[in-house]
């Protein structure tokens, strides 16, 4: 059957004013009434897009991307929609969305500017807006010049590309409006579409809408005089509603198809734009960064060694074979423009007094790393592999965590900003959600309900990681029994569940900022809050970023970063004054018998990772007395671990209440510094190469796989390594148990 209507305006949860419409939901129906298309159209944002964009091409749908905007005017705004015709409408939209929240914000509402259209007019088709548009109030308000000069306008920038918009959703002045617009259409021979400003999937769902839009203007749904704009009506009706809906326009639902057709967006997903970095004429970035980097390495063994030793050239040769081979990794990747990116500006940030971490995550993995300044933790001596970080065998972003003092982390991004352009670098949006517990209390004022009974019933949902209604209603019994014995509860947690997990505002991510090539634009549209339009986001939170190529950094701040060169700077005071030689905390031995004493004394107020109760109990428990048992605390101290008797097993090997055990003999160099027990995700990856003959890329993707968890990945990599094992003259037997504790563990990291 020909297809004879589609939707072209539909609101999701992403327009955070109103709108209910989740992007998987929303395409499963799509599927269902075998949509070929669909558009959505947030207001006065894209932060969809591209998970619309993945999620309707993954089911054979056609996405259509636009947008509701607001159109300012002095004596109140206009609405309009714009769909995007193809890839340069596309651009033009992202920039008028951006110029909107930078440049047009008007009493909450981000708003373009209709002089701007005229620059930005190439490939959008635009939607009149219905009654609430310009040409639709000029109509309703018989204003004759006004309908004559929009007209002229729309006809002269989007000609053939303006449509009158019609709808039935059961709302004032609508069937009035519509009568008007067929008029002026048929006389001005100007095409109509029908649309059904869409806002929720099911017609029941109207009441959670309602309530959803007083969360976010502050009323109560009962009171007579808060703002009703929508109706019931405005449900994702099916193809077959809507033609009987307009059954005596059929111009109008054909043109939806029309229209359909001639949009046509590709956005090219999974391939890196990355920034640039400017090198000498005579050198490429890779001849640069091998350059850099080599200086580096040299600087720092000549700290960490006698080069005068006999020794020197034998100890030197393990990190001259790493160098090398890291740096052919990076380059062959493409990655040496990255390096020195972030070389530069965790060097002036050192050169301007702002203190750097040491590092975290993978990134202290690399060699290279360690030679720029990038990190701290010789990766040799601490044994850390640069195939978690970077892995040859599977082409991604590296990604390096890079802790800042809390004071300086500003100006560290401010330097970012002049260095490759404030028009190139933001930070990164965020989406907050509706929790359990909030969404609870939310909806709660929204129906009016006393806020102390409220309160306790918020208070019984258990205080959990990825809590949700139905989870709590599950395990705590007291809930259960009031929701099934009791009106007002079980209609505040069914409301509630509606609405549990849908998008509520836009926020700002803590480290995350982007470089681009040239112009941000170019690839996402740009967010901002009224009073801060020097604070500018992405629309795209961090995985919808990557997923169109920009290269992400992460800025974290870092308060102990902050105390402790406080407390430096104090005692280099005192010192100078004494003369004495400057403390360089860099070089302060890891061995040091006074410090672990005041360590296993649980003295760890405001020392990093180590300052919880919990964390001074497992201190307590554990009396480090080695850097590498410090290591094994923070590692340790995670739900996994604690739950499953891992914790209790390392205390008694270490104090030697239990036998230290290894899976193997082969394993025992990998193994002995924590006592025969798995508890790093480089030791999985070392076992598979010893034991199984993996290389450390292929034990990479073996780590992954064991963290994502997917059966059918899982019992490749298990035939591969017994197989591999079998070859090296281990036992079936030993190889299934190693690989069954080694996806024990990783099932407790993750």
């Amino acid at each position: 059957m020909t297809q004879k209507f589609i939707h072209l305006r539909l609101h999701t949860e992403y327009s955070l004013i109103d709108g209910i419409v989740q992007i998987p939901a929303l395409i499963a129906r799509a599927t269902a009434y075998k949509m070929p298309a669909l558009a959505i159209t947030d207001q006065g944002n894209l932060f969809a897009t591209v998970k619309f964009y993945q999620e309707a091409l993954k089911y054979g749908i056609k996405p259509i991307i636009g947008s509701d905007l607001w159109l300012h005017h002095e004596k109140h705004p206009y609405r309009i929609t714009a769909l995007c015709q193809n890839n340069t409408g596309y651009k033009n939209l992202m920039n008028l969305i951006s110029k909107s929240y930078r440049e047009g914000q008007h009493h909450g509402k981000a708003m373009i500017k209709t002089e701007w259209l005229t620059t930005y007019a190439e490939g959008l088709i635009i939607l009149s807006g219905a009654q609430e548009g310009d040409i639709g109030q000029a109509l309703l308000n018989h204003e004759e010049n006004q309908i004559k000069k929009s007209l002229t306008f729309w006809q002269t920038h989007f000609p053939n590309r303006y449509y009158l918009e019609l709808r039935r959703t059961g709302r004032p002045q609508e069937e009035h409006y519509n009568q008007l617009a067929l008029d002026f259409a048929e006389k001005k021979a100007l095409p109509i579409v029908a649309t059904n400003d869409v806002r929720f999937i099911e017609r029941d769902d109207f009441d959670a809408h309602e309530t959803r839009v007083c969360i976010h203007d502050g009323f109560i749904l009962a009171d007579p005089r808060r703002p009703k704009l929508y109706s019931e009506q405005q449900y994702f009706r099916s193809p077959e509603e809507m033609c009987a809906l307009f059954a005596d326009i059929p111009e109008a639902l054909q043109n939806t198809v029309e229209i359909a057709k001639r949009c046509t967006v590709t956005l090219t997903l999974g391939k890196n734009y990355l920034p640039h970095f400017p090198v000498p004429n005579n050198d490429t970035v890779e001849t640069y960064l091998c350059a850099e980097a080599q200086k580096g390495l040299e600087e720092r063994l000549n700290i960490t060694f006698d080069t005068s030793s006999p020794t020197f050239n034998i100890q030197r040769k393990s990190y001259d074979l790493r160098l090398a081979l890291e740096l052919d990794v990076i380059n062959k990747m493409g990655f040496a423009g990255y390096f020195l990116i972030v070389a530069d500006f965790t060097r002036w940030s050192r050169r301007n007094d702002i203190p750097v971490g040491p590092g975290r995550g993978s990134g202290p993995g690399s060699l290279v790393a360690y030679a720029l300044n990038i990190t701290d933790l010789d990766p040799l001596a601490h044994e850390l592999l640069f195939e978690r970080f970077l892995n040859p065998e599977r082409v991604s972003m590296p990604d390096f965590d890079i802790d800042f003092c809390m004071e300086g982390r500003d100006r560290v991004i401010d330097y970012v900003m002049q260095t490759h352009g404030r028009e190139s670098v933001a930070q990164i949006i965020t989406y907050g959600t509706m929790a359990a517990r909030a969404v609870l209390r939310d909806v709660g004022r929204v129906l009016g309900m006393g806020y102390g009974h409220v309160d306790k019933l918020a208070k019984l949902i258990p205080f959990e990681l990825e809590m949700t209604l139905d989870k709590a209603l599950e395990q705590e019994a007291l809930l259960r029994e009031r929701y099934e014995k009791e009106d007002d509860v079980r209609t505040l947690f069914d409301l509630a569940k509606k609405l549990e997990g849908t998008t509520r505002n836009a926020g700002k991510h803590a480290g995350g900022v982007v470089i681009a090539p040239g112009k941000l634009t170019d690839f996402t549209a740009l967010y901002c809050e009224a009073d801060e339009p020097e604070h500018i986001v992405t629309q795209f939170d961090k995985d919808d970023v990557e997923a169109v190529g920009l290269v992400k950094f992460d800025f974290l701040g870092l308060r102990t970063l902050t105390i402790i060169h406080w407390a430096v700077k104090t005692i280099n005071q005192f010192r100078e004054k004494n003369g004495e030689t400057a403390v360089n905390i860099h070089l302060l031995p890891t061995n040091d018998t006074k410090t672990f004493e005041l360590l296993k004394s649980c003295q760890t107020t405001a020392v990093f990772q180590l300052e919880s109760r919990g964390m001074k109990d497992l201190v307590k428990r554990l009396q480090p007395d080695c850097f590498e048992d410090i290591t094994a605390l923070v590692a340790l101290f995670r739900p996994g671990p604690l739950q499953s008797g891992m914790v209790d097993d390392f205390i008694n090997r270490k104090h030697g209440r239990a036998k230290v055990m290894y899976p193997h003999p082969q394993l025992e160099p990998i193994l002995r510094p924590t006592y025969g027990v798995i508890l790093y995700q480089e030791q999985v990856m070392q076992i598979a190469q010893v034991l199984a003959g993996y290389s450390l890329g292929a034990a990479d993707l073996l780590r992954r796989a064991m963290g994502k968890k997917k059966p059918e990945e899982m019992a490749k990599q298990r035939e591969i390594f017994c197989k591999g094992a079998i070859e090296r003259g281990v036992s079936e037997e030993t190889a299934t148990y190693i690989f069954d504790l080694m996806e024990k563990i990783c099932r407790l990291w993750f």
